[in-house]
């Protein structure tokens, strides 16, 4: 059989050079460090059997009743498992070997399939577990009773020893057969930490036998936002009471079955802040117990934290002796995070603590609430985790740092000797919008497709040799506010979730995004039972303006063996409609809606977009008052010709922190017959229209003659909004186009942030 090899450019961890293939056989996801293809192929059938040594013990042979149960419920083929033999040592079967003298770590792997047997050894049960989902992945998708497994040489080990996954299950509870489904999507693709983020402010979702009332309460919250947090003013709620929690069995439950895939849980329980939940089952252990906590109904953080009393650490002593006593990681997350220090300033207990241990200030407060944990939880054999807030307030002696805002905690946190868990928000929350915002599933907000996914790098450059070891790896997070149920789950987590865990095992001179997409497509049927998001398929579209004018737009997509069609009309495309072959001109304002077909077939991929021409269109423009921050970083966004669709997409717009004095230069004196812009309403985030816009035409840009001032009038109530500004000037000329806008000034005394500062948004100005 000729099989073609296409050059990856992978410098491995071993040293080697190696060569993938992009059909569809050698697929594999993450791809290995070592891999050689070869001609011909083992065939299964229904007496191919797994062969385990006389010797192996009870985990090699789990090893092999795991593959085989997978195999039967992807493939249909049911096989045998059985100890070696001198019969059986000749015959074509699968052979599970523990070999102690491969230098590969316990991770690692070698797989030899020929046409006569496959081969796989490892130093451990779980090298030979990843074996097989190495093995599982040289098998077809379909179902059949004989099944072949393409020929070839493989020798892997990962580049990082934690490669993790979170899952909140606080804001929506998940049932514990979602949980076990998303506990072996990250071992079919070599993951081997599950984050299980179990308290929040929002719910408590494990049970305590010491404290029932925290299931009994606290794990039930009277109901939820409608809609985004920002979306509505005042905010919306369903009045729908959610709940749920695992029992003490339950956990057990997932735990063995976490084990068998070897894939390690850590716990999460929340401390100091994020505790409203447990405050609303014992409000003993607030700083204001008369209050009437309640479990929050609303995201984001609350301000009622964990009082740093006595009665509080015994409380939290007991919770971890629990939780420790049912997970055996090595490692206790303690959160740590986003704990507003509001309720210890007004505390009389707190300012008293703070000045008996002679601490600087509330971050130290944390500090020692932080310290006295961990030596707690390492008095028990274990070390704790948190977010990278631990760091303020100077950090526990053994604690490893979760790096989310960003990497700098996981820079300093290394260099301060502590090991480091890499999952900046920008690359590793999963919870942002993958396509367009416009016809996506509400989220939290922001824009992390899956290319950019792939592009982060976990190790900080900035670190020496010496200071990179202390970079154990990379994790997603799955944030659920908006995430109500499994499904919605699947299709933010996968396939981001997917493209984390090969950056997590390869090497980084091995990523190459254009092979991973392919392999990927390819990959995706064995997810046939999951909801992932398939904007791998998805157009993409790139403009920039000609010397008549017009508009030239590039598509572009990441399937590249899809053709594109497209229309310039708006309307639905078709097999029947333009096939891109190259860049189109735009003479006007037009919507350009494309789709993929592959095979006579339509393959999902799909594009809508309006590009708005006009006069201003690439025109340059000038700030009289600086925007101070850097949300039009190129002085572009307010005449690139994309116009925002939507609220929940924020990428169009310009802010304005203060009053708005914007000069658009059109290069020579022409006709002006309308200019318009829009502004953002989102009033609950302080985003207020302004108050009037004044927009003014000038030929030489110092005598403004032509101004149009109006008010911008909106209801304070309702929903976010898109508000429109036009200016119509019927028969002016001119070459300079000036629009101010009053800044609202403060928020009324109605607001929940009444007298802070309001600001505004803008997103382009079109010129007529």
């Amino acid at each position: 059989m000729h099989i073609h090899l296409k050059l990856l450019f992978l410098a491995s961890l071993l040293s080697y050079s190696t060569f993938a293939q992009t059909d569809n056989q050698y697929n594999l996801i993450p791809f290995p460090a070592r891999f050689s293809g070869q001609n011909g192929q083992f065939n299964l059938t229904a007496t191919t059997k797994i062969i385990t040594s006389p010797a192996a013990d009870a985990s090699v042979k789990a090893v092999a009743l795991t593959f085989a149960s997978q195999v039967k419920t992807a493939n249909g083929l049911t096989l045998g498992i059985a100890p070696t033999s001198p019969a059986l040592a000749k015959g074509a079967h699968i052979f599970l070997t523990l070999n102690k003298t491969l230098n590969l770590g316990d991770e690692g792997y070698k797989l030899t399939v020929t046409q006569g047997r496959v081969q796989a050894e490892a130093s451990t049960a779980k090298g030979l577990f990843y074996a097989a989902q190495t093995m599982r992945q040289l098998l077809p998708t379909t179902q059949s009773t004989t099944l072949s497994m393409p020929a070839c040489a493989i020798t892997d080990k990962p580049r990082f020893g934690y490669r993790g996954l979170m899952l909140d299950v606080c804001r929506h509870f998940m049932p514990v057969p979602f949980v076990k489904k998303f506990i072996d999507l990250m071992a079919m693709h070599k993951q081997n930490t599950f984050h299980w983020h179990l308290t929040d402010d929002q719910g408590w979702r494990i049970e305590i036998k010491k404290y029932p009332k925290l299931t009994q309460v606290g794990s039930k919250r009277a109901e939820s936002i409608i809609g985004q947090y920002y979306q509505n003013y005042p905010q919306q709620f369903d009045g729908t009471p959610h709940g749920g929690f695992y029992t003490q069995d339950q956990i057990r439950d997932v735990v063995r079955y976490a084990q068998s895939r070897f894939v390690t849980i850590i716990p999460e329980i929340e401390m100091p802040g994020h505790g409203q939940a447990a405050l609303a089952a014992y409000p003993e252990l607030g700083c204001d117990p008369a209050k009437g906590y309640k479990v929050f109904t609303k995201w984001g953080v609350s301000d009622d934290v964990y009082c740093p009393s006595d009665k509080t650490f015994s409380f939290l002593q007991d919770v971890l002796t629990e939780v420790m006593a049912l997970f055996p990681s090595k490692y206790i997350h303690i959160g740590g995070d986003e704990c507003p220090k509001t309720a210890w300033k007004n505390s009389t207990f707190c300012q008293d603590l703070i000045k008996k241990n002679k601490l600087k200030d509330e971050n130290e407060l944390q500090s020692y609430f932080i310290r006295r944990i961990e030596k707690f939880v390492n008095s028990k054999g274990k070390s704790i985790i948190g977010w990278d807030e631990i760091l303020e307030g100077g950090l526990a002696p053994n604690a490893t740092v979760m790096s989310w805002r960003g990497t700098e905690g996981g820079i300093e946190a290394a260099k301060q000797k502590h090991n480091v868990i890499m999952t900046p928000g920008a690359t590793c929350y999963l919870d942002k919008y993958q396509g367009n915002p416009a016809t996506e599933p509400l989220a939290i907000g922001g824009y992390l497709p899956l290319d950019q996914v792939y592009a982060y790098e976990p190790m900080p450059s900035e670190l020496s040799a010496a200071e990179q070891k202390h970079i154990l790896g990379v994790q997603g997070n799955i944030w659920t506010e908006y995430m109500k149920t499994p499904e919605d789950v699947e299709y933010m987590a996968f396939p981001r979730a997917i493209a984390l865990a090969e950056i997590g095992w390869m090497q980084a001179s091995s990523h190459n995004f254009e092979d991973f997409a392919q392999r990927l497509k390819n990959h995706l049927p064995r997810l046939s039972n999951v909801n992932y998001a398939k904007r791998l398929l998805d157009i993409s579209a790139s403009t920039q303006p000609n010397d008549q004018g017009q508009l030239q737009v590039k598509l572009s997509k990441l399937d590249i063996d899809s053709q594109i069609f497209y229309t310039t009309n708006g309307k639905e495309p078709n097999e029947r409609s333009t096939e891109y072959i190259g860049p189109f001109t735009l003479a006007k304002t037009a919507t350009v809606r494309a789709m993929t077909r592959a095979g006579g077939k339509p393959t999902g991929g799909q594009l809508t977009q309006t590009f708005t021409l006009h006069k201003g269109k690439n025109k340059p423009y000038t700030y009289a008052i600086a925007l101070g921050n850097k949300s039009d970083e190129n002085t572009k966004k307010l005449t690139d010709g994309v116009r925002s669709e939507t609220p929940r997409d924020r990428r169009q717009w310009a802010n304005f922190f203060g009053d708005m004095d914007v000069t658009l230069d059109l290069g020579d004196v022409t006709s002006v017959t309308k200019v318009s812009l829009n502004f953002l309403k989102v009033i609950l985030e302080k985003n207020f229209p302004p108050t009037s816009v004044e927009i003014a035409l000038s030929k030489d840009g110092t005598d403004f003659k032509d101004a149009i001032a109006q008010p911008v009038k909106y209801e304070l109530n309702g929903p976010w909004d898109i508000l429109p500004v036009v200016a119509d000037f019927k028969t002016a000329r001119a070459r300079y186009v000036r629009i101010r806008a009053k800044n609202a000034g403060v928020c009324p005394p109605e607001h929940p942030e009444a007298g802070q500062k309001t600001w505004f948004a803008t997103d382009e100005i079109v010129v007529e």
